[in-house]
Formats: structure tokens, sequence, C-alpha cells
């Protein structure tokens, strides 16, 4: 089972471009691979996804689902299915508005004296916030709020060893220019 919902997110500084674990030797008959439309189109919260494989994979997971849940987004279902058929030029635009986006934050964040890991691939920037002299990424992010007006995810919610994560903290650069810029210059005052 591959989760490949950053499949259309890899960035050009990235060592090439996505290749689907499906399609390589002796690998279609034994892989689902799932994807998801708040990735693919920037529209988090619908939860509407997909999976795709050989049809007997795809008939054992239609069953789990059927007990899973009632319904899921069934009006947002027909608006993916007509994203489903966009042409290829649509991603090519959305990887580079995106790649925009991210350098235009990471460059940003790295100007606060944070240290940023930047992403060649999906739409979160991580930062390490131990240059600012701060040390819980939980404490920061749960003040970040009130102090700057800007939000940030702390990573060690991720991590089993929540000491690997405690310094490190998310941003989401899939957000407008003008709204990058402005937290940008919350963040550096």
């Amino acid at each position: 089972m591959t989760d490949e919902v950053y499949e259309h997110l890899v960035f050009g500084d990235a060592s090439g471009p996505h290749i689907p674990v499906a399609t390589l030797p002796g690998m279609w008959e034994r892989t689902l691979r799932i994807s998801s439309a708040g990735k693919t189109f920037s529209c988090t919260g619908w939860k509407i996804g997909w999976v795709s494989g050989p049809a007997p994979l795809v008939a054992a997971v239609t069953k789990v689902k059927q007990f899973l849940t009632y319904v899921n987004g069934a009006p947002f279902q027909p608006a993916i299915a007509v994203a489903l058929a966009l042409p290829d030029a649509y991603y090519q635009t959305f990887r580079t508005d995106l790649e925009s986006r991210r350098d235009l934050l990471c460059d940003g964040i790295g100007s606060t004296g944070m240290t940023v890991l930047r992403p060649e691939g999906t739409y979160f920037v991580t930062a390490d916030i131990s240059p600012l002299g701060e040390r819980d990424g939980m404490e920061f992010c749960r003040s970040l709020p009130d102090r700057r007006g800007v939000v940030a995810i702390p990573t060690q919610v991720f991590y089993d060893n929540v000491e690997a994560g405690r310094t490190l903290v998310r941003f989401a650069f899939c957000k407008r220019p003008d709204v990058i810029t402005e937290a940008v210059r919350r963040l550096t005052r």
C-alpha cells in the first residue's frame, strides 16, 4: 500500500520525478495506490480520496470501506471527478506555483533565524526553532498565534520519539503569496 498524495508536488530541486511504486518490476499486481484530492487540488477538509490497483485488491478495500463509514463527502465527489479530468498542464502550473510559494516562505522563515528544512515535495515547510533559543515546539506553536498572529504545527506530535522532533515546527505554504508575505513580516518582528 503506497500513499502517493504528493505525486504532483515534486519540485525542481528534487532528485527526479515521482515514480509510482506500482510501476516498478513485479509491483503492479500487489500494490494499492492511495491518493487524495486534499493535496492534489488544495481542498483539504473535503476528505475525498481514491485507491487504485488490481481489481481484487481494490474490491477488498471497497468491502472494508463499506463498513467503516456511511458516506464521505458525497457532494464533493462530482467536483473531484471533474478535477481528475484536468489536463497535465494543470499539474505543472500547480507544482510551479507551489514551488514559488515554498521559496517565498522558506526564504522568509530563514530570515527569522530559524533553520529551514527546504522540502522537495509537499506543501509544508519544517523549521527548527532552536536557533531562536526555543526548546519546545508545542509551547512555541501554542503561543505563536497570540504573539504573532501566525499558526504553525509542532511536528513532535508525528514522532514516536518526541525528543527527536521537539524543536521542529511545520508551516503550510498552500496559501496566497500575500498571506505568506504577511506571515513572514509578522514572524520577523
